[in-house]
């Protein structure tokens, strides 16, 4: 049974300060009647300084010391993506509870230990997943839910971003298997995620990817999908398009229905045509925002079902177990490139 905060502020503290953790900062801010950020960790004392005075909170160059010294609730940790799962079972062990970046884990074994500590320490694990909160795809889930589609029959999604050399330069951990992982784990983990969230469980993955930058991973990669329910679907990722980020879109195409929603990162409905209208298809126009970010502006509304969540009133939206479906997903698609063969789901494990 997790204990509720209900009386006091959520006491947080961010690990890592690196370019996701700006998007922690906001919604911090703007959750502040309920959220006291008390301290930053980072690795870079230049780094650590700067964020400890703007935001005029302690400062930590160790997690183990953080720990040890701070009465916290959460972490949130925005450090690289392969010290997810030791980062998160020190927090779970010192009986805090955890708020994951994605993705979760870089290995599928990190991502099952991640929940196993927190499920035995009795404390929380959130995995951001804050493209969920958009309205345009909040429309389509509602859309999918009550089945207007009917039957559907082919799903397609395309991440074409730009991620120049000195974007993985910018650190040493940058493109790497171990912390980082590559175009679909780490820019269109999101995207990856959809896929499970909106149309449902896969039963077959096929994946090829390539690399084109100096890097270990893939930046350039194709997935065709088979759904349990039967629906065929394909995604194509890259992070080579010239000279900036152009698209991330989905595309659904059923019996009923055919909807795209498109733009830079999925924040146009570009197409919305069913055989049978709904009171909330006027929501459509409404729907659509201009932004020069991928990330979206989902994090505050993130935060919003932490905050409920930890004083008692909410469920995660998506807690370890909602996380390891996509990194399922991820895993089973590296497997597939790597021995150019069909990966059958679930994993065995």
């Amino acid at each position: 049974m997790f204990q509720k905060i209900n009386e006091r502020k959520i006491r947080m503290a961010i690990i890592g300060c690196g370019r996701i953790s700006s998007k922690h900062f906001e919604a911090i801010h703007k959750h502040k009647k309920d959220i006291e950020l008390v301290a930053v960790c980072d690795i870079a004392p230049s780094i650590l300084e700067e964020k400890t005075s703007k935001y005029e909170v302690k400062g930590y160059l160790n997690l183990d010391e953080l720990l040890l010294n701070e009465q916290l609730d959460v972490v949130v940790l925005c450090t690289p993506s392969g010290l997810h799962s030791e980062h998160a079972i020190k927090a779970a062990k010192a009986g805090v509870h955890v708020v994951s970046e994605k993705p979760m884990a870089t290995r599928w074994n990190d991502g099952l230990q991640m929940v196993k500590a927190c499920d035995e320490a009795g404390v929380r694990l959130f995995v951001v997943k804050q493209n969920r909160r958009n309205k345009t795809l909040q429309l389509l889930k509602r859309a999918i839910s009550e089945n207007r589609f009917g039957k559907i029959y082919m799903v397609h999604i395309n991440v074409f971003w730009c991620r120049p050399q000195e974007y993985y330069d910018r650190a040493k951990w940058c493109g790497t298997w171990e912390f980082d992982g590559g175009a679909f784990m780490n820019q269109a983990s999101h995207y990856v995620d959809l896929m499970d969230w909106l149309i449902g469980p896969i039963a077959d993955i096929q994946c090829i990817t390539s690399t084109n930058r100096n890097i270990e991973v893939e930046d350039t990669g194709v997935m065709n999908v088979c759904w349990r329910n039967g629906a065929l679907g394909s995604m194509a990722v890259t992070m080579c398009t010239y000279s900036k980020n152009l698209e991330g879109s989905i595309t659904v195409l059923g019996e009923n229905g055919t909807v795209r929603i498109g733009g830079v990162a999925v924040n146009e409905i570009q197409k919305w045509e069913f055989s049978e209208p709904a009171a909330y298809d006027i929501e459509v126009e409404s729907a659509n925002y201009e932004t020069t970010s991928v990330y979206g502006f989902g994090h505050p509304l993130y935060y919003k079902n932490v905050i409920d969540t930890m004083r008692g009133v909410a469920e995660p939206e998506t807690d370890g177990r909602e996380g390891l479906k996509s990194l399922e997903l991820l895993i089973a698609a590296y497997y597939s490139a790597r021995d150019s063969k069909t990966v059958s789901l679930p994993l065995v494990y």
